[in-house]
This record gives structure tokens, sequence and C-alpha cells, in this order.
């Protein structure tokens, strides 16, 4: 009986500790409204924006959520070209809601503002955004991405990328920057 109680007890000590199936889930790209297939720039449109956060594992919020607070800083890069991320992605000012994962301003600054301690990925601000973004694309552009975090190469899905705190994200599909940054200078108290 011991045994048996000992089992159960690593059992539960294993899903407790285990990431949830939204945090690690791949985003199933082909399903998400308005996914912007065109060249870039791509721009944030908030239509569809209820239907992607499903999605994507993210929830409307009637304001930011101050359990977890965190901001990361994104370089975007196609063809050579650096490109914007858009103002106000994850925010729908219309039906009056604001996601866990969203910015503000056009800056590249990311905000991480939950109600609950939990992963989030730079896929799911991407979902949101509905621009794909996989280990080889971003976009419609694919073959050639490579990507950095606080200056250092890194493999893989950058969609799988969990944010952390102040992180600098360099993504390059195409010819990359010259100089890839290791650091932004974040604001003061964030």
């Amino acid at each position: 009986m011991a045994g048996r109680t000992l089992i159960a007890a690593l059992a539960v000590a294993l899903v407790a500790v285990a990431p949830s199936a939204a945090a690690s889930r791949t985003i199933p790209w082909s399903k998400l409204v308005g996914l912007q297939t065109g060249p870039v720039p791509w721009r944030y449109h908030e239509a569809g924006l209820a239907q992607r956060i499903g999605v994507v594992g993210l929830s409307r919020l009637p304001a930011e959520g101050s359990a977890l607070h965190i901001h990361q800083h994104l370089d975007l890069y196609v063809a050579g070209r650096k490109v914007t991320l858009p103002a106000n992605v994850g925010i729908n000012f219309t039906q009056q809601f604001i996601t866990e994962v969203h910015t503000h301003d056009t800056t590249g600054l990311i905000h991480v503002e939950s109600p609950t301690q939990r992963d989030f990925r730079l896929g799911q601000l991407f979902g949101e955004w509905g621009v794909k973004l996989t280990a080889s694309c971003v976009g419609r552009y694919c073959g050639h991405l490579k990507w950095w975090v606080n200056g250092q190469q890194v493999t893989g899905d950058p969609a799988q990328l969990i944010l952390r705190p102040h992180q600098e994200i360099v993504i390059a599909e195409g010819a990359p920057p010259l100089v890839v940054p290791k650091s932004w200078p974040f604001p003061v108290g964030t």
C-alpha cells in the first residue's frame, strides 16, 4: 500500500510542476482569423482579436493584471529591414479588453501584465498580432530565420520562447542587423 501511495504522490508532483498545455503547445497558425500573409509592414487589426487570443491561450481582461508584470524588447528584421512592432497589439478598444501580453507603442517594448503567475511565450504575441512565427518563418518570409536573446544566438522555434524580464529579442528573416543588440534601455521600474 505504501508503494501505491508513493507512486500517486509522485504523479501529483509531476503534474504540479509540468507546464500547462496552453503554455507549451504549438500555435495552429492556419486557425487564426486575419492571419497576415502579405508583405511587410504588418499592421495590427483588433478585428478578430477575440478569436485569435482563444487560439493562442490568452484572455480578455478588463484591465492590466498585476500578479506578473515584466517587459521584453523585440527587434524584428525582414530582408535586412527593421519591421515595426505596432502599437496596441493585444488591446481591443471597441470591445474594451486587453490581454496579458500586449504593446502600447511602436518602440518594440512588450508588456506582460497578468493577474496570475504563469509562463507566456513570444508566439502568443505574434498570434494576437496575426503574424506567423515558426522556426523557419516570420509572416510569409521563410527559409533564413535566425534569432537571438540578449545577444546570444538561439536555435529552435522562437514562438516557444518563454518571456522573462528584460529580454532583448532579435529575430531576422534574411540578412541580420550588422550589430545584434545585447540589451535595451528598459525604463526605470520595469
